[in-house]
């Protein structure tokens, strides 16, 4: 029986990535001039946590130094974004959740503000159950945890639940948490997905693969 949907929130419920490249790119051209290539940004950037990542990428800076650059990186990718599409499909699956009571839940690396800013972007604020940062639990993707945290929220068990994520760290995070795992290839190559631990890779919530399995375990 299906009870509970979780929902990475940059590439699986919109295709964000390109919005992110360039916010990092104005950054880092900013404090010291640096380029960031496409494949920089895939392998080393996508889906990752601001609170290691910023670490890594300005290690002579103080943590306050490296929270306000955090900041306006976030800052720039919201003035980049003032309105986002959601992935083909996904307001059909929405309504067929919420249409069957299936508890719905997002679970993101993403700070608060920039996802509370990218739900209403898509005028999606209303749908989910709970908003679950990572920055806000003990450890983030590709921990479990968030994935865990966001089940226990939901009231719901792992084999009773489907997480769809399009980056590595997050398709880690949910395939260690015990959830059967939907890929979305908007980042990362489908062979990718599934070395990380995802068990099906779909293009959008269209595809006719996605809602077979959902009748399968609907039942």
């Amino acid at each position: 029986m299906l009870t509970a949907l979780l929902f990475d929130l940059d590439g699986t419920l919109t295709d964000t990535d390109t919005l992110h490249l360039q916010a990092f790119r104005k950054l880092l051209h900013e404090h010291d001039g640096r380029e960031l290539t496409q494949a920089q940004f895939n392998s080393q950037i996508s889906g990752r946590s601001n609170g290691l990542l910023f670490a890594e990428l300005f290690p002579a800076a103080s943590a306050a130094q490296r929270q306000a650059l955090a900041e306006r990186k976030e800052a720039l990718f919201r003035e980049l974004s003032p309105t986002l599409e959601p992935l083909p499909g996904l307001l059909r699956l929405l309504k067929h959740a919420r249409l069957q009571a299936i508890g719905m839940c997002v679970v993101t690396n993403a700070p608060r503000l920039n996802a509370e800013h990218m739900l209403g972007a898509m005028g999606l604020n209303e749908w989910f159950d709970h908003v679950l940062v990572s920055d806000e639990l003990a450890r983030p993707k590709p921990d479990p945890l968030p994935y865990l945290t966001g089940l226990q929220k939901l009231g719901a068990n792992a084999a009773q639940a489907l997480a769809f994520e399009d980056s590595l760290p997050g398709v880690q995070a949910a395939s260690g948490a015990g959830i059967y795992t939907v890929g979305l290839a908007t980042t990362q190559p489908a062979e990718k997905l599934h070395e990380a631990g995802a068990q099906l890779v779909i293009e959008d919530f269209d595809d006719p693969r996605l809602w077979a399995l959902i009748g399968g375990m609907e039942g």
